[in-house]
């Protein structure tokens, strides 16, 4: 299944059409997205009997918004991948080392960022979607918790975000459109392995970040069975789950982001969300 929104409103999407979730389920479920991820079991039975006419609406991939638009939790993860850690000059943690992005940064797949004073950085991530509420879940059975993958964008204002001893992450990364996510939510079964897809970040038409989620020290089941053991995640909270080698302030010289840039992330099995940047604001 693949969840997308379209004008505020939840979509059932398949190929290049949709079907409107609330009007095709005659009101039974509710048009947020949100809320439709509190009812997630009952989401998944009513989209397995849906005939190919409820397809009605034809897709304009630019037109989609965040699979979820107000999470109410927002978890990020530093040097979850053995060679960004190296690039970054650390050995990798044998904890997840994790901070948040203030659910006010999210915004959907295809945006334009107004850059911040500093530097502006950019980091493709897989983004984990919680589908009902978990505590203290076993790693073994921590899919079971998770109601799709999507792809995110851990912008990262460096200056920021390096700021004082300790460092300020999450400040630094939740400037306005910092989070970008979507294109769509894709349930677990869609892929042939969940924990192996391929990853990509473009800048100006250039891989600069590619890896597989394999790679990854601390993988969705485990980061999802660490942080609920410690506290309880709701439907529709975020998991960003760290980035591949390739950020910008690791090259040699360093390389920021500018205006008229343009960012490409991408994910298998996902699809793509793309951000255009415009000058730093005074």
């Amino acid at each position: 299944m693949r969840l997308g929104v379209l004008d505020g409103r939840a979509v059932v999407v398949r190929g290049d059409r949709a079907a409107d979730v609330s009007r095709s389920s005659e009101g039974r479920l509710p048009d947020d997205p949100t809320a439709l991820l509190e009812r997630w079991r009952q989401v998944r039975e009513w989209e397995a009997e849906l005939p190919d006419e409820a397809y009605d609406l034809t897709l304009d991939p630019s037109a989609l918004g965040a699979p979820v638009p107000r999470p109410r939790q927002v978890f990020a993860v530093a040097l979850n991948y053995p060679p960004h850690a190296a690039e970054a000059g650390y050995t990798p943690p044998a904890e997840p080392l994790v901070f948040t992005k203030f659910p006010a940064c999210i915004t959907g797949p295809h945006t334009t960022v107004a850059l911040p004073q500093g530097k502006v950085d950019w980091e493709v991530e897989l983004v984990a979607v919680i589908g009902r509420e978990t505590y203290r879940a076993s790693e073994d059975r921590a899919w079971e918790s998770v109601a799709g993958l999507t792809v995110g964008q851990d912008l990262s204002e460096r200056v920021s975000q390096l700021r004082g001893k300790p460092a300020q992450f999450s400040l630094g990364k939740s400037f306005p459109g910092f989070g970008p996510t979507g294109p769509v939510l894709v349930t677990p079964d869609e892929f042939e392995d969940p924990d192996d897809l391929e990853i990509t970040g473009l800048l100006n038409g250039t891989a600069v970040q590619h890896d597989r989620t394999k790679s990854m020290i601390f993988p969705v089941p485990e980061l999802v069975a660490r942080l609920s053991a410690v506290l309880p995640l709701f439907p529709g909270d975020l998991i960003f789950t760290g980035t591949p080698a390739g950020v910008g302030n690791r090259m040699d010289p360093p390389r920021y982001l500018t205006a008229d840039d343009e960012l490409v992330s991408r994910v298998e099995g996902i699809g793509e969300i793309r951000q255009h940047f415009t000058a730093a604001q005074p």
